[in-house]
């Protein structure tokens, strides 16, 4: 465990690896978790993360976060490369799986629970363990897998419906499931929100049958590097706030937004962003 004396309730829990990911200036904390976590933390939670890493990954920015921890020898470290014809990912190592002996007894009616896996790490028998939750996804690790030379691919979701129907709401990129539409149909059929969302072009909300599109609005892009993530915590987190999908997307389209101005963790919002987006209104195309 770190960081975890004495253990305080939460109010947002996000459970998923702290990535240490290869760059060209060296590695760098990454993971829907530090990005996720990052955000609720600027929205004003108090933020709890269930994770497994080796123990010298850097968490200074992390600072503000209570973290539960199984050590690991690794931490999960990936490596994407950038090719005219796309990303090529590869996962050098994985830390340890992640279930529901690792949450803390004070967290465990957090009142959001964020399941993040990403190289399927995340036991799917917890989107059944918090009844009183709001249960928040972001599949992208569910649905990817590797080979025995480290490379990252697709790979089917067997748990799909049984996590699914146990959640409140989903956001995942249309490159988890490589623009295979059929499987977002599938999806739909098992869970009521559903965000999908599409880099620059923004996102599309499925709420009880009813579609709507979300466009952000322009800015110059220096890095698009967890803008997915954070407008899933923001999104999740507004969600919970208004019970209300098209707000939540609204607040979360322009916190993405923001995101990809500045790189890496930096995208993560400022508070003063965060009141900014409760203000401003972006229209709906």
């Amino acid at each position: 465990m770190y960081n975890l004396s004495p253990i305080e309730p939460v109010d947002y829990l996000i459970i998923g690896h702290l990535t240490q990911d290869m760059t060209e200036n060296g590695p760098v904390l990454g993971g829907t978790a530090s990005y996720a976590a990052r955000t609720a933390l600027a929205i004003g939670l108090r933020v709890g993360i269930v994770t497994s890493c080796a123990s010298d990954i850097a968490l200074d920015s992390l600072n503000g976060a209570a973290i539960s921890m199984r050590a690991s020898e690794y931490s999960t470290t990936f490596e994407n490369i950038q090719t005219p014809n796309g990303r090529i990912q590869y996962l050098h190592h994985l830390a340890s799986g992640l279930d529901y002996s690792m949450v803390p007894r004070t967290w465990q009616d957090a009142p959001i629970v964020h399941l993040g896996p990403i190289a399927q790490e995340v036991d799917p028998k917890l989107a059944r363990a918090f009844p009183d939750s709001q249960v928040c996804l972001t599949p992208q690790g569910w649905l990817r897998t590797w080979n025995s030379d480290h490379k990252v691919h697709p790979t089917d979701w067997p748990e799909a419906r049984y996590v699914l129907e146990n959640a409140s709401a989903a956001v995942l990129s249309i490159e988890d499931v490589q623009g295979d539409e059929s499987i977002l149909e599938d999806m739909l059929s098992s869970i009521r929100i559903l965000v999908v969302t599409e880099g620059a072009r923004g996102s599309r909300l499925y709420w009880n049958g009813d579609l709507r599109y979300f466009r952000p609005p322009e800015v110059p892009e220096i890095d698009p590097t967890g803008a997915g993530d954070i407008f899933a915590a923001a999104f999740f987190v507004r969600l919970y706030q208004t019970h209300d999908p098209w707000e939540a997307a609204r607040f979360a389209t322009q916190l993405a937004a923001n995101s990809v101005t500045r790189p890496g963790l930096a995208g993560t919002p400022t508070i003063d962003e965060v009141q900014t987006a409760l203000l401003e209104i972006i229209p709906k195309a």
